[in-house]
């Protein structure tokens, strides 16, 4: 069905408005980091004397590079360690048909709605009992189990969808189930994995709230954790605030910079309903 004139012209205003909402707290940001440091810049102004250094001030005052150094380990922490319980997870919940795997994607499903402020309270209990209390081990683990319904789910769609003929194939040439699994699904799971891990890289990267509970050290949590030292050092200094902010975003920015093509084509692929047969 070939979309009216209407349509496309309403669709064209939605995507303009998008774009706009999404542009201008980073317009605002920036511009604001530009200004001369110790002043409240009144709105998205250029300044007449911009002050590139804030950048250089920020980054050398705050140790931007440490930062972004323990941000970076607990990312390397939590995707590996979470794609690989989620792997074999989604594997069998959406392609083998195990007694009780209905029940087992419930509780993933449970896990999927549960808001992050419930699990925080327990999440640091269990952690203490563990004592990684203040540890990025700590955090990696927290993050892992805060990650995991989502990844599962995310791949389970994936393996659900694969066609029925490919596993019959193998079969029949003598593949049993770890070799159907290992040498036929997992490959093709390549685009769905490598999307996921990116969608985790960013989540981790930006996740503020078990940072800030789990670790006291500003210099072991995530880059977003961090933004709440640069708040309590320069909490009046909003130029500074700004380009602090600006740097740690700078790495997720870029990944989806780079990215966004290949994510898109990837979330359209493997989301429920955008390919491949239905989920049993």
């Amino acid at each position: 069905m070939t979309a009216g004139r209407w349509e496309r012209a309403g669709g064209a205003l939605l995507t303009v408005v998008l774009v706009v909402v999404t542009l201008v707290p980073f317009a605002d940001l920036f511009l604001t980091a530009l200004h001369p440091p110790g002043t409240y810049p009144p709105g998205l102004t250029w300044p007449a004397d911009p002050h590139w250094s804030n950048f250089a001030t920020a980054f050398r005052s705050a140790r931007v590079d440490r930062l972004l150094l323990s941000s970076g380990l607990v990312v390397l922490g939590v995707v590996p360690l979470t794609l690989v319980l989620a792997v074999p997870a989604g594997y069998a919940l959406g392609h083998l048909r195990f007694p009780g795997h209905r029940a087992v994607f419930g509780l993933f499903a449970v896990g999927l709605v549960l808001p992050q402020e419930a699990l925080v309270t327990p999440l640091y209990h269990q952690v203490r009992d563990l004592g990684l209390l203040n540890t990025r081990s700590g955090l990696v683990a927290a993050l892992v189990a805060v990650h995991l319904p989502f990844a599962v789910f995310w791949l389970r769609a994936h393996f659900a969808g694969a066609p029925p003929e490919l596993s019959d194939g193998a079969r029949l040439d003598g593949a049993g189930p770890w070799r159907l699994f290992a040498l036929v699904h997992l490959p093709l799971a390549r685009p769905a994995v490598s999307s996921l891990a990116v969608l985790l890289s960013v989540w981790t990267w930006n996740h503020f709230l078990l940072a800030i509970v789990l670790v006291d050290d500003p210099a072991r949590r995530t880059a977003a954790g961090v933004l709440g030292a640069f708040q309590g050092r320069w909490g009046t200094d909003v130029p500074l605030l700004c380009a602090g902010s600006l740097l740690v975003l700078a790495p997720v920015l870029l990944v989806f910079a780079l990215l966004h093509r290949r994510l898109a084509a990837d979330v359209a692929r493997t989301a429920p309903g955008g390919g491949g047969r239905r989920s049993r």
